[in-house]
Parts: C-alpha cells; structure tokens; sequence
C-alpha cells in the first residue's frame, strides 16, 4: 500500500461529522453538510490523482537515495546524507524516514522537508555505532504530499542495505592528517623535547639560534670559516632512529569487555591501535599486532609495506571479547616464539586490583627484560564521578569510601609496576589514544626504541 490519509483529511472529516450531528438539531445545515461532504471526498480524489499523476520525464515523481560510506567508523559520528528530488510540477512537503539498524535504537530518524518543483534536498544526520559488525539498513521512506495534503504517497529506495562497521578509521585518518601538517597539539599530543643523540644522522646545516651547542660539526665550522662563509658555525641534525618495531598487544579477555559511554574496553583498545599503528608508520617505524586471551589470537607480524595498514584493520575488524580470565603466560609464549627483534610493546589490559595485577607481574617481568613494555590499563572514570560528588548521609560516605579504595588500588598498580622498571599509563578510556600517541612520542623522544 503506497496511499495514506493525513491529519489534515481526518480533521476536515471531524469538522465535517460534528456538522452533521449539529444538523440533526438544525436541520437547514444538513444541505451545506452535504455539500461539504462531497467536496471533501473531490478534493481527496483529485490530490491522490495528483500525486499519482506520472511525472515528465521521469519515472517517479519523487526520487531519494541514502548516501554513505561502505563501511561504518566504530564509535565515530558517521555523515548519513539523503537526497530528494522532487519531479512534480507543483511543491510537494515530504517527511522522510530511514529505517536505521536495529542496533541504534532509535525512533526519531524522521525528517520534513518542503521541495519546490525541480528542486533537490539534501538532508544529512550522523549515527555512531558502539559495535562492530554488519549492520543492515531498512528502506528509505520518503511520504510526499501535494499543497492540498489530504492523502499522502509513499516511495520507497534503498532497501536492505548492509554496511559493516570497522574499527574507528576516521580517527585514525584525523590524527594522519595532523600529523603529515604537525598539528597534533590541537587534539592533545605534546611536543617532547629530544634528550640525547640518540638518532641517526641525516645532514650538517647551519646554526640557528635555539639549536643544542652540543651538535656544533667544529671540523666542518672550521673548513667553512677557512672560505670566509657567512653563518660559519655548523651544526649536526639529527632524524629520529627508523625501522624500529612497535607492536600492540590486545588482552580480550572478560575484563576488557567493561563499557564506558557505550563502547566496551576491547573497542577502545583496537581504536587506539589503529592510530598508534598509523602514527608509528608515519614515523618509519613498523607496526604490528598480537590479540591473546585464555587462547591464541590473531597476529600480524610488523611491517611498514603498502597495504599494510589494510591488512591491520581487516584483522581487527574481526576481534571479539571472551569470556574466560586471560592467560598471561601464553602471552609471554607468544611473544618470545614470534617476536625476536627488541620492540616497544604496548599492552593494552585492565587490572582492577593490585593482587589482580601481581599474579600476572612474573610475565610482566619477562617481557620488559628483552622489550621495551608499555603497559596500559584503565581508570574507571564512572567511579571518579561518583567520588566527585559531595558526601551527605552516612551511606553514602561509606559507599564513596569503598569507591576511594578501587580508585587508590589503580594508583598502587602505577606504582608497582614503575618498581621493576616498567612503564605504565593509567588513563581514561576517551583520552586513551591521545595519551598513548604521547607515550610513543616520548619513548621516540628519548631514544628507547
């Protein structure tokens, strides 16, 4: 059925029923009544032949199309654009709804709009996934009605359309672009001053004020001065060591399945991944990938090639949590099989308690020994806000009690992990790829990979 009846018919309808029952204690209005009667039903007819009235040209009077991408960001805002055309020769107002996933939950993707003859609309609104998967669009319901709107007429376009949604690719090419023009600072990431020459050299320059007197060239400064050049004094520059390995390892464990604003902690993780591996090929590094649980998972080994980073986001496309406590040791069996070159490993996990955290510390241990290990795990920032609000009842200083402990157990972690010489980063789940981004950089900064 494509023809529906609006407000606008049943209010006339109303208006016209109430006349008749007036009639009925005033008789000489039952002629008009009548009369009103008819001419609702001619004007009801004559806009549904309007509507239904082929249009010039063209084979549907009224013509829509979704537009976006082929696949879907995970926990990014996603641009949804909709086109109208309206091939009637009178203005026609529309409401639009798009049947969405299943996995939005949502109610009110309904849109009006008022198209004159000719004329294209565009309409655009932003969905934002919290799982990856396929995701499967209904029709795209577009309800025109002519200047009369009595009677409404359905087109439909578009329908069961399914897109998968992918780890978040449109963070990661944000943070490539302002990277290639060195602006990540807008976003968060610091500028670390380099410690050391720990670099390879890459060409002798002049000296320019602000530059490390250390790296005065004084044999090249002494052969320009001996010509009578201007800016005698020379300096040698340095360019950040490359090729370096960096490899994150995901704990998908049942501690990663946790959500924070919607997104679960494994999501997070693959996100920050995907940018960090990005950002470590923008720096000549080589990235790659290792998922564990209480059973093998995916790896990929670290390269830098074309293509690559097509390869990284395919297999993270495919990541799912478990529900089983995760096996550190295979872990450390993992990576002493496939890993053979000292990396920077960045393990993402969650420890909730210190004795928690303990139990896995002997492999920690190992790996930090032939690695330079970064371990990332989260602050429960739920608990921050609850222990932000002031106390006004026993209970609730009790319960905020409670809560300080868990949130002094994070700290304790920090800073039991620094006592054998790891590092750590302790972060919330929404800073978790600027705060890594950084990490890498200092690591880089100091020349520790």
């Amino acid at each position: 059925m494509t023809l529906f009846l609006t407000p606008r018919f049943f209010l006339a309808l109303v208006v016209v029923v109430v006349g008749f029952v007036v009639a009925f204690f005033l008789p000489w209005l039952l002629g008009p009544m009548y009369i009103a009667l008819g001419l609702l039903a001619a004007l009801t007819l004559l806009d549904a032949l309007l509507l239904y009235a082929p249009a010039k040209g063209e084979t549907a009077p009224v013509f829509g199309r979704r537009v976006l991408g082929d696949k879907l960001a995970n926990g990014s805002d996603n641009d949804i654009q909709i086109y109208l055309e309206n091939h009637y020769r009178f203005a026609i107002q529309t409401e639009t709804i798009d049947e969405i996933p299943h996995q939005f939950q949502r109610r009110d993707v309904l849109f009006k709009a008022s198209i004159r003859p000719g004329e294209t609309q565009v309409i655009q609104y932003q969905l934002r996934p919290l799982k990856r998967g396929e995701y499967e669009f209904g029709a795209l319901n577009i309800y025109a009605a002519s200047p009369l709107a009595l009677v409404r007429r359905r087109f439909r376009y578009d329908q069961n359309k399914m897109v998968p949604v992918y780890p978040s690719f449109l963070q990661m090419r944000q943070y490539e672009l302002l990277a290639i023009h060195n602006r990540l600072t807008e976003v968060g990431v610091k500028r670390i001053r380099r410690v050391g020459h720990s670099m390879e050299f890459e060409q002798i320059r002049p000296y320019v004020p602000g530059d490390d007197p250390r790296s005065i060239n004084w044999k090249a400064t002494a052969r320009r001065a001996g010509t009578g050049a201007d800016d005698a004094l020379v300096v040698n520059h340095f360019q950040d060591e490359r090729a370096q390995q960096v490899y994150c390892l995901i704990d998908k464990g049942r501690v990663m399945r946790m959500p924070f604003d919607g997104l679960s902690l494994l999501d997070y993780a693959i996100n920050a991944t995907l940018v960090v591996s990005n950002i470590a090929l923008l720096k000549h590094d080589k990235a790659g990938l290792v998922t564990f649980s209480n059973k093998p998972g995916a790896t990929l080994a670290a390269d830098r090639r074309p293509g690559h980073m097509l390869k990284l986001l395919e297999v993270l496309y495919r990541q799912k949590t478990q529900y089983l406590e995760t096996d550190f040791e295979l872990l450390y069996s993992m990576v002493r099989a496939k890993i053979k070159q000292r990396s920077l490993l960045i393990l993402f996990t969650n420890f909730e308690t210190l004795h928690g955290m303990q139990r896995q510390l002997p492999y920690l241990r190992r790996l930090s020994k032939d690695h330079l290990l970064l371990v990332v795990f989260f602050e429960n920032t739920e608990l921050r806000e609850f222990l932000d609000v002031p106390a006004d009842t026993t209970e609730e200083v009790y319960n905020q009690t409670i809560a300080e402990k868990f949130a002094q157990e994070k700290r304790q972690i920090v800073l039991e992990l620094q006592r054998y010489g790891i590092y750590s980063l302790l972060t919330a789940p929404k800073d978790l790829t600027v705060n890594t981004i950084n990490k890498y950089l200092e690591f880089k900064a100091r020349g520790l990979i």
